[in-house]
């Protein structure tokens, strides 16, 4: 315990003579010195407690109309932090154990108080006031600390997953306000109720986990690809808890993906243009053994044969340059468009293929916005996800949704169907040039499309599940 020259004490009891019996008592408290101050009443007592400073307070339990439980409720209530000691002129129990619970220190009974006792009551609540100060500080510290940290920090009961403390960090990523997020289970975040189960598995049983992937859902139904690191443990009671720090990876894996895409496309575009001079040096040459040919057989069959020839050729020919104009940049003629007025213009391009297959199309658009845009080349980009989409989409069943959203410095333009969904495998080379699931098609189509979206520095991104549906998303810069 500090040592304190001076020990200021408020006693607080209607009856004077027992608050003179009780500072003889105090004063005969041999190695101490002491100021007492009395309020006689219960206002008296409140106007004490908020204009001075107490080191340790008695309250006597009957104030007239008022006890010393009231007045030790709107103690703690103004932000008294001083230890408090309830005294009674008989010992009641259930007293005694309401004061304990409302945060008293002590309860002592008047006819039983000595100078032994009350000395030993002192130097007890003095101690225990003190430890309580420094938990309060250092608990005040690790608060200040976890409410300025970038990563969420949770900690929650383990069988429900209700909320038990969350920082700020936590709130900002989820989206949600305090008093609902309170009132939540961690269940209700993870996109997979499978994965939330098997992280408490593996939680209870290893009681430590690094570095545990999930998917957390916000408020607004944004995905969060998060890192966990947890940790299971107990209070003095013996509850267990865990304690969850959450790393939102979302941006970090968006940009690893972007990058690994343009390296994907460069690299393409590398082995295309070495493809491309390896074969039309040969090819040249087929061209004009044909033509020379051609001129010297007469034979009918003979011809048909060289026409076959020169025709799949000439195919050939074409095929390498799409494929060049597919992994070159696009040469863009930029204007300044509404993004409503661009998805109108592209939806009213591709309404006979919706209304063919009875697809209900829903357009949520956003806030309109003027971007920089090549008019033709980003109608093709949309129009390729669009048909896409209804040509993923059961006949008669299929939503469309084309919606637009402006948020701060980015817009964002959502495609979104209801149809067969993309398979895991199928994802990590949606935009490969010649890479298709369609029994008729060239696989040209994303990739140019993906072509075109870099050329406007924009990036896209693609959220899909086998059965459900698939989602494009296109991000642009408003600046």
């Amino acid at each position: 315990m500090k040592e304190l020259d001076t020990i200021r004490v408020l006693i607080v009891d209607d009856d004077e003579d027992d608050f003179f019996l009780t500072s003889d008592y105090i004063n005969d408290i041999q190695g101490k010195k002491f100021t007492i101050d009395w309020a006689k009443n219960f206002d008296n007592a409140v106007e004490k407690i908020i204009t001075a400073a107490y080191d340790i307070c008695f309250f006597d339990f009957l104030l007239g109309a008022k006890t010393g439980l009231d007045l030790l409720k709107r103690a703690i209530q103004e932000g008294c932090q001083s230890p408090i000691i309830l005294l009674t002129g008989k010992g009641d129990q259930r007293i005694d154990m309401e004061a304990m619970k409302l945060g008293a220190v002590d309860y002592l009974i008047k006819n039983e108080l000595d100078p032994e006792k009350l000395e030993r009551c002192i130097r007890y609540s003095l101690e225990r006031a003190d430890t309580l100060k420094t938990l309060r500080e250092s608990e005040q510290q690790y608060r200040t600390i976890f409410n300025h940290v970038r990563q969420g920090i949770i900690v929650t009961q383990p069988e429900s997953g209700r909320f038990i403390y969350y920082n700020p960090a936590t709130l900002e990523m989820l989206g949600y306000a305090a008093d609902e997020l309170s009132q939540m289970s961690t269940a209700t975040i993870f996109e997979k109720p499978e994965v939330w189960e098997q992280f408490n598995e593996k939680l209870e049983e290893n009681g430590n986990l690094d570095k545990f992937e999930a998917i957390f859902l916000t408020k607004k139904g944004e995905k969060k690809i998060c890192l966990i690191d947890a940790q299971k443990q107990k209070n003095s009671e013996g509850k267990e808890s865990f304690l969850s720090i959450i790393h939102d990876v979302t941006a970090q894996r968006k940009a690893e993906r972007e990058a690994m895409m343009h390296e994907k496309m460069a690299a393409t575009g590398r082995l295309v243009r070495t493809l491309a001079h390896e074969v039309r040096n040969p090819l040249t040459n087929i061209h004009l053994s044909v033509e020379q040919l051609e001129s010297e057989f007469d034979d009918e069959d003979a011809k048909l044969f060289l026409g076959i020839i020169r025709r799949n050729s000439q195919r050939i020919s074409d095929l390498i340059t799409e494929l060049l104009n597919n992994s070159k940049p696009s040469e863009l003629a930029f204007s300044k468009i509404s993004v409503h007025e661009i998805l109108d213009e592209t939806l009213e391009q591709a309404i006979d293929r919706i209304n063919l297959k009875n697809i209900t199309l829903e357009k949520q658009y956003g806030g309109d916005v003027l971007l920089n845009l090549d008019r033709n080349k980003i109608k093709i980009a949309f129009l390729n996800i669009i048909i896409n989409a209804v040509e993923a989409m059961e006949e008669g069943n299929g939503v469309l949704i084309i919606k637009s959203t402006i948020d701060n410095d980015l817009c964002y333009i959502s495609i979104k169907d209801n149809g067969t969904g993309i398979s895991p495998e199928n994802m990590s080379r949606l935009f490969e040039p010649y890479f298709t699931a369609k029994n008729n098609g060239i696989g040209l189509g994303l990739a140019a499309t993906l072509n075109i979206i870099q050329s406007h520095k924009a990036t896209v991104e693609v959220n899909s599940e086998l059965g459900k549906g698939t989602e494009f998303i296109i991000t642009f810069l408003l600046k």
